[in-house]
C-alpha cells in the first residue's frame, strides 16, 4: 500500500509536469521553441519523484531488472512491482487530470486547447512502431539519467542531472506511458466543447483529430500498450541489462553487504 500510494504521487507529479508544459508552450508560434520551453518546465517532475522518493514506472522497470540480475527480487515480484507501479501512476495522472478538467478555467482558452489536442493527436496518431520506437528511446534518456541520479554525490549534481532527463524526453519529443497520460486525457477530457470554444471542426485525422480511450488510432489505450512496450525495452534492456554487463559482481556484492 505504501508503495502504491508513493507511485500515485509519481504519477500526479508527472502529469502536472505535461500539464504545465502545455500551459507555457500554448501560443508559441517559433518551430521547435515550444517543445524546448515545455522540457524546461517539465524537467522538476523527476527531480521532485526521485528526491522524495515517490515512484514512476519507468525507473522502477530499471530497478527492478537490476534487483533481478542482483538475485535480490524473484520474476514474480519483478512483475507485481511493475503492475502496482504503473496502476497507482496512472491513477495519479488521472487525478490531476480531473482537478484541471474541473477547475481549470485558465485551461480552456484556445490557445491551450490547440496546443494541447496538437500534441494528444499527434502522440495517437503514431504507428505502432513509431509509438514503440519512441518509447524506447524515451527511457533511454530518462533513465540513464535516474542512474547517473544515484552516481552523483552532491545535492547539486543530483537535481542538476534529474532535471535535465526530462527536459532532453519531452523536448526531443518522445513518447513516456505516465507523461502520455497527462497530455492525452485532459484534451479527451475537454473535447466536448474544443470546437465551441476553438471553431474548430474535429477531424479524422490531423491536428484537430477525434481523440478517444480506445485501441484504434487516435486513442489514448492504443498509445498507452505500445508506449509502454517501448519504455520496458529501453529500461530493462538498454540500460539495466548494459549496465548490469558493465559493472563489477565483486564491488555490488560488497556495496550489498554494506548496506546490511
Amino acid at each position: 500500500m505504501s508503495f502504491l500510494l508513493y507511485s500515485i504521487m509519481g504519477g500526479g507529479m508527472t502529469a502536472f509536469g505535461a500539464i504545465l508544459g502545455l500551459s507555457v508552450s500554448a501560443g508559441v508560434p517559433w518551430p521547435g521553441i515550444p517543445n524546448l520551453v515545455m522540457g524546461v518546465v517539465f524537467g522538476f517532475s523527476l527531480v521532485i519523484i526521485l528526491i522524495s522518493g515517490a515512484s514512476l514506472v519507468t525507473a522502477d522497470i530499471v530497478l527492478g531488472i537490476t534487483g533481478i540480475f542482483h538475485k535480490r527480487i524473484s520474476w514474480l515480484q519483478f512483475l507485481l512491482f511493475i503492475v502496482v507501479s504503473y496502476i497507482g501512476n496512472a491513477i495519479g495522472s488521472m487525478m490531476v487530470s480531473l482537478l484541471v478538467y474541473f477547475g481549470g478555467s485558465g485551461h480552456s482558452t484556445a490557445s491551450w486547447l490547440l496546443r494541447a489536442r496538437q500534441i494528444a493527436a499527434s502522440k495517437t496518431g503514431l504507428t505502432d512502431l513509431q509509438a514503440f520506437a519512441m518509447g524506447i528511446f524515451c527511457t533511454w534518456i530518462l533513465q540513464t539519467a535516474v542512474v547517473l541520479f544515484f552516481l552523483m554525490r552532491s545535492e547539486t549534481g543530483k537535481i542538476t542531472i534529474a532535471y535535465y532527463g526530462p527536459l532532453a524526453f519531452v523536448a526531443g519529443m518522445t513518447e513516456h506511458c505516465i507523461a502520455n497520460i497527462g497530455f492525452i486525457a485532459l484534451p479527451i477530457l475537454q473535447q466536448t466543447f474544443f470546437s465551441e470554444i476553438t471553431g474548430k471542426v474535429l477531424t479524422a485525422a490531423g491536428p484537430t483529430a477525434q481523440l478517444s480511450w480506445e485501441f484504434s488510432q487516435y486513442g489514448w489505450a492504443h498509445n498507452q500498450i505500445f508506449t509502454l512496450m517501448g519504455n520496458f525495452v529501453g529500461g530493462a534492456v538498454l540500460v539495466g541489462l548494459m549496465i548490469h554487463f558493465i559493472s563489477n559482481p565483486h564491488r555490488v556484492m560488497l556495496l550489498y553487504k554494506s548496506f546490511i
